[in-house]
C-alpha cells in the first residue's frame, strides 16, 4: 500500500550531491573552499589506517613524548565532600554551628549553618596528608597522588556540571574525554573497544550515555558500556545453533553490502561506526569475557580488590576488571561509584554521614587495591587514575539530618601515576572549605594536564564542526605542571 503523502528520505547532503549530477554538490565544495570551511578531520595522532576492517589504529606523531598509555576514571557521581575525606578544615570544626558568610548560593534553600566533619582525620605518609577514618586503605597510598585542591566547574546542578567535568562544557552535544582520546590516539587493541565505562549497579548517572557519548566526532569513538563479570556486553555471544564459519559468511556478506551502501553516502559517520561495530563484536566475543575473566585471579589478588566483602565486591571487580583491560590494551576507562539519585549517589543532602559511611567502604579497598596492583605489575608509571565527582560539599547542614548541599566552587581531585608527582598538593580552599582561594584549578585546566599527560597538547586536538574547529579544553586551560613531575 502506497503511503500518502510519501516519505522523503533523501538528505540535504544526498540530494545536493544528486542534483543536477552532483553539480550541486561541487558547487557547494567550492564555496565551502573559498570561505576556508572544507578541512580534512583527521586525528592528529593517527597515521595509519585500521588492522583490517573495524581494527584498532595505533598511534603516532605525538605532540609530547606521553607519560600515560592508558587513564583509569574514578568517577564518584554525586559529589564527594573533600573536609571529610582528604581536606578537612580545623576552623570549621571551631565554627561549628555559626552561621555561614553571606554570599553562599545554594542550590537548595533550606541551608542551615556551619557544620563540622563527623569524622577524625589522620596523618600519613611522608606528605603528612590528613586522611578521614573512613578511608584507612586509600590513605596508605596518599603520597602516590597528586591532589587538586580548588577545582571549580560552571554548575551547582548535577546534569550540567557532570557533562562540564565529563565532556568540558556543561550542555549536551559535545565529545566526552574519552571519546576525544580515541579519535586523538587511536586504540592499541583490535580486540576490545577503545573507550569503556562501567556503571554503579544502582543505576547511572543524570544525563546517562552522554556522558561518554562522542557528540559531533564519528560515532566508532563512542564508549562502550561493560559489565564487571560474566557477560560483559548483553547479547554479545554467539547464538548456539551459528557455528563459526557460518558466522564468518554472514560479516563478510553483511560487509560487503554496508560497503556497498555506504560508496553511496559518503560522510555518514553512523554507518560507518555500525560497520566496524559489527566486526568489532565479533572480536570481542571471544577477547571481552577473557578480559574480565576474574576467575583467572587469585584468591589473593581478589582480596586485595575487596572482593571477600560484600560491600566492596561490585566496584571491587570494576577496578580488577580495570587492571585487566588496561593490560589489553584499553586506552580510556571510566568507574561510576554512586548511581540512581541522593543517598544512592555520593549527594548527601539527606545525611552526610549515612551517606559516607554507605559509599566510602564501598570503594576503600578497591581503589587501594587497583593502586597497589598497578605498582606492582609496573603499570602504574604508565597509567593515570583519576578520582573526583562532578563537585563538591558544602560548608554548612542542609535538612535536619545534617546533609550538604552541592559546591561547584572549590572541591577536590586526585591523580595518580602516569607522570604526576606523588605526594603533590596544589591549590586551597578557604579555612571553611567553601571557595577556592589559591591556585583555582578549571575544569578546563583539569582535562588540558589529563591529555598533555597522554602525549596530546590540548589546543591541537581539534576537530571542525559546524565552521569552526572545536577541542576539548574549549577555548581555556592549562596544564597544571605543579603536580606532574
Amino acid at each position: 500500500m502506497t503511503e500518502f503523502p510519501p516519505r522523503i528520505t533523501t538528505s540535504r547532503r544526498e540530494f545536493l550531491r544528486r542534483a543536477g549530477s552532483g553539480l550541486g554538490s561541487l558547487a557547494l565544495t567550492d564555496l565551502l573552499l573559498r570561505d576556508g570551511q572544507l578541512h580534512a578531520q583527521e586525528p592528529i595522532a593517527q597515521s595509519t589506517r585500521p588492522f583490517g576492517k573495524g581494527g584498532g589504529v595505533k598511534a603516532s606523531g605525538l605532540h609530547y613524548e606521553p607519560k600515560a598509555k592508558s587513564v583509569i576514571y574514578l568517577f564518584l557521581y554525586g559529589g564527594p565532600s573533600a573536609m571529610d575525606t582528604f581536606d578537612p578544615k580545623p576552623t570549621l570544626d571551631r565554627l561549628d554551628g555559626q552561621s555561614p558568610p553571606e554570599g553562599i548560593d545554594t542550590f537548595f534553600k533550606d541551608n542551615g549553618n556551619l557544620m563540622k566533619s563527623p569524622y577524625t582525620f589522620k596523618q600519613y605518609g611522608e606528605s603528612g596528608r590528613w586522611v578521614c577514618n573512613l578511608l584507612p586503605h586509600m590513605a596508605e597510598h596518599v603520597d602516590d597522588m597528586a591532589f587538586l585542591q580548588a577545582v571549580h566547574c560552571a554548575s551547582n546542578n548535577h546534569a550540567p556540571a557532570l557533562l562540564h567535568l565529563n565532556c568540558g562544557l556543561p550542555r549536551v552535544g559535545f565529545p566526552s574525554m574519552g571519546s576525544w582520546l580515541s579519535y586523538g590516539l587511536g586504540s592499541e587493541t583490535q580486540d576490545l573497544p577503545g573507550f569503556i565505562v562501567m556503571y554503579d549497579w544502582r543505576g547511572g548517572p543524570i544525563a546517562g550515555p552522554q556522558n561518554w557519548g562522542t557528540g559531533f566526532l564519528p560515532s566508532r569513538f563512542q564508549a562502550t558500556p561493560f559489565r564487571a563479570g560474566g557477560t560483559p556486553i548483553l547479547n554479545l555471544a554467539r547464538p548456539e545453533d551459528v557455528g563459526e564459519r557460518t558466522q564468518r559468511a554472514q560479516l563478510d556478506l553483511l560487509a560487503e553490502i554496508n560497503e556497498r551502501h555506504l560508496d553511496h553516502h559518503p560522510g555518514q559517520t553512523d554507518l560507518e561506526a555500525r560497520i566496524e561495530s559489527y566486526e568489532l563484536a565479533s572480536r570481542m566475543q571471544l577477547a571481552a569475557p577473557k578480559a574480565i575473566d576474574l576467575d583467572q585471579e587469585s584468591e589473593a589478588t581478589k582480596e586485595l580488590y575487596g572482593l571477600n566483602d560484600k560491600r566492596s565486591e561490585y566496584f571491587g571487580k570494576q577496578c580488577l576488571a580495570a587492571r585487566r583491560l588496561v593490560e589489553r590494551g584499553v586506552r580510556t576507562i571510566q568507574l561510576y561509584s554512586g548511581g540512581g539519585h541522593q543517598q544512592e549517589s555520593w549527594d548527601a543532602h539527606y545525611g552526610l554521614k549515612d551517606n559516607m559511611d554507605l559509599h566510602c567502604p564501598e570503594i576503600d579497598k578497591p581503589i587501594a587495591g587497583l593502586l597497589t596492583d598497578l605498582k606492582q605489575r609496573g603499570l602504574l608509571d604508565s597509567t593515570l587514575v583519576v578520582w573526583g565527582g562532578e563537585f563538591g560539599r558544602m560548608p554548612m547542614s542542609q535538612g535536619s539530618n545534617g546533609g550538604r548541599d552541592h559546591n561547584p566552587d572549590g572541591f577536590l581531585m586526585w591523580m595518580a601515576g602516569g607522570g604526576t608527582k606523588g605526594g603533590a598538593s596544589y591549590g586551597e580552599t578557604d579555612d571553611i572549605g567553601w571557595q577556592g582561594v589559591e591556585g583555582r584549578t578549571s575544569v578546563n585546566d583539569v582535562h588540558a594536564t589529563i591529555l598533555h599527560l597522554m602525549g596530546i597538547n590540548h589546543e591541537k586536538l581539534t576537530y571542525r564542526f559546524n565552521g569552526r574547529d572545536f577541542r576539548l579544553t574549549d577555548v581555556a586551560g592549562r596544564v597544571v605542571n605543579e603536580i606532574l613531575v
